[in-house]
């Protein structure tokens, strides 16, 4: 690896910032203690601070030269509802929350980054610093944008980074195209009319219809679809009547839809919605459809995804990254920036959990697992990529 040497000497320094990061972690649009520290740290460090976007969000701002070109490079700070199984010296403090997606050691990245960036100020234009809060949910990107982000802070590209367990540590992997999937959430409700269950002549039975619907959902993907465009459409939930003898007057049935573009997504939604009023019609019941889009597909942008990948094989080698990744089903809300401003989001692998520290527990080191921490081999590596792609799209041209 071609790593900046000071980075890697300052490696155990950042370690330090990451893991308090991962004791004190706080949910969605609580990171004042995240925030505080952060914005302490770059100030700390001279670089200009502004605080409270979206409430906890923080941007820090290093100028270099007289060019008037600028870009963003983005951390989440927010930690998950979770009580954390690990029990190592760093382990959560604050019990049922826990750093269980990497977010603090992506904060830490861009901080030892923001340090490099400040003292060397080896490009020509400005380098926003994006703390993000509330990924998780809440969609702290979008709030930050509805805020002013790119009006305040106004950037011609932005970019983000995700650890990937499972993945080799310090492999790389990125897709110009769709890097990871929608999220959407449904409920559709079937009113009927109760009645003894030995009477069922008496009833209009929403579970009958139900079921149905549950069963006719999957032919959206399989006939509607075409079989080329990858969706997934899961119902998990199903409810309906408190007792065995009682046909009930309502029931319901509940899950997700993700899928790569916004057409597919489209066409899931009215079908969805087709289906449960012609279902329901067809049992004699009302349908009512709840549908929610929370995050859209997360889609790189090919020019800024080929320099990124330019950056990445530079810094770990050709065989260490992998340029057409295939994209996993999760959803991440960087995509709304990504819907403003063209850019790239890449995934850095974590390894197989095998960096833990005595104390883990002993479930496996996956993202939103309560055995979960980040591998701290990362912070040099990804503050060096921060670094390196700063440099190369703002390079002096003098």
């Amino acid at each position: 690896m071609n790593l900046i040497s000071e980075i890697e000497h300052s490696r155990a320094e950042f370690q330090r910032i990451r893991r308090d990061l991962h004791a004190h972690p706080e949910l969605a649009f609580e990171e004042r203690r995240s925030a505080q520290r952060v914005a302490e740290l770059l100030a700390g460090w001279g670089i200009p601070v502004h605080t409270g976007i979206a409430g906890t969000g923080v941007v820090g701002v290093i100028r270099s030269g007289d060019g008037g070109r600028a870009i963003g490079l983005r951390a989440d700070m927010d930690a998950l509802p979770i009580q954390e199984a690990n029990t190592f010296e760093h382990a959560s403090r604050h019990p049922g929350t826990m750093h269980a997606c990497g977010h603090d050691g992506h904060t830490a990245m861009l901080l030892a980054a923001a340090r490099h960036l400040q003292a060397t100020r080896n490009f020509d234009g400005t380098v926003y610093l994006i703390f993000q809060p509330a990924e998780e949910k809440g969609g702290g990107a979008r709030r930050m944008i509805e805020d002013g982000l790119f009006e305040r802070f106004p950037m011609e590209s932005v970019y983000g980074i995700h650890n990937w367990p499972g993945m080799p540590a310090g492999f790389f992997g990125v897709n110009p195209g769709a890097i990871m999937a929608s999220s959407s959430e449904f409920r559709i409700t079937f009113r009927g009319k109760g009645s003894h269950a030995a009477l069922p002549h008496n009833a209009i039975d929403p579970v009958a219809a139900i079921v149905q619907l549950a069963q006719s959902l999957q032919t959206i993907l399989t006939r509607n679809k075409r079989p080329t465009d990858s969706a997934v459409l899961s119902v998990t939930q199903i409810h309906a009547g408190e007792t065995s003898n009682v046909i009930p007057d309502n029931a319901w049935l509940g899950g997700t839809v993700r899928t790569f573009s916004l057409e597919v997504l489209d066409l899931i939604e009215s079908r969805m919605r087709e289906l449960a009023q012609h279902t329901g019609a067809g049992f004699g019941c009302e349908a009512e459809v709840v549908f929610s889009r929370n995050y859209p597909p997360t889609v790189n942008h090919a020019r800024e995804t080929a320099v990124c990948v330019e950056v990445m094989r530079a810094l770990v080698g050709e065989h260490n990254v992998e340029a057409n990744l295939e994209p996993p089903m999760s959803a991440e809300d960087f995509s709304f920036m990504l819907q403003e401003r063209p850019g790239c989001y890449a995934l850095l692998g974590n390894g197989d959990g095998g960096h833990r520290e005595h104390g883990h527990g002993a479930g496996p080191c996956m993202l939103h697992n309560t055995s979960y921490d980040f591998n701290d081999d990362l912070l040099p590596i990804g503050a060096s990529y921060w670094v390196r792609l700063a440099e190369r799209i703002l390079a002096r041209t003098a």
